[in-house]
């Protein structure tokens, strides 16, 4: 089974766009939604495709499964939703100032940076996870 990698991105709202189908785009309010929103709009924009003749990307071919993966900002856009900025600042070693200017998109954090957000998230996870409640 093929794995087709869709990068979610922050503004206003979430967008969803993938390298292997060029021209197909999603944008919806909530993570769960532009999940949803892409895959119905993959499959209408591979349906065009076909039926205006144009050759369908290898990647396409049989069976395939969406990878989603989110930028930056909107990885600090959804982490902001579940802690405190000073929280993930504490875990990932990276300040709240520098947080902000990644969720605001100021700043784009490169990759390790990004990085350092996923382990501080796993960081928080874990000790959440730990508790007996």
């Amino acid at each position: 089974m093929q794995k087709i990698n869709v990068l979610i991105g922050w503004g206003q709202n979430y967008s969803a766009s993938c390298d292997d189908a060029p021209g197909c785009i999603a944008t919806a309010h909530s993570l769960e939604g532009i999940k949803q929103e892409f895959a119905a709009a993959l499959e209408f924009h591979l349906e065009g495709m076909r039926e205006d003749g144009y050759e369908i990307p290898a990647v396409f071919d049989g069976e395939y499964e969406l990878e989603f993966e989110l930028n930056g900002r909107a990885l600090v856009h959804v982490a902001e939703g579940l802690v405190s900025r000073s929280a993930l600042a504490q875990a990932s070693g990276i300040s709240p100032r520098q947080l902000g200017h990644y969720a605001t998109g100021a700043k784009n954090p490169r990759p390790p940076q990004i990085e350092r957000i996923k382990s501080g998230l796993r960081a928080i996870t874990a000790q959440l996870s730990a508790l007996s409640l």
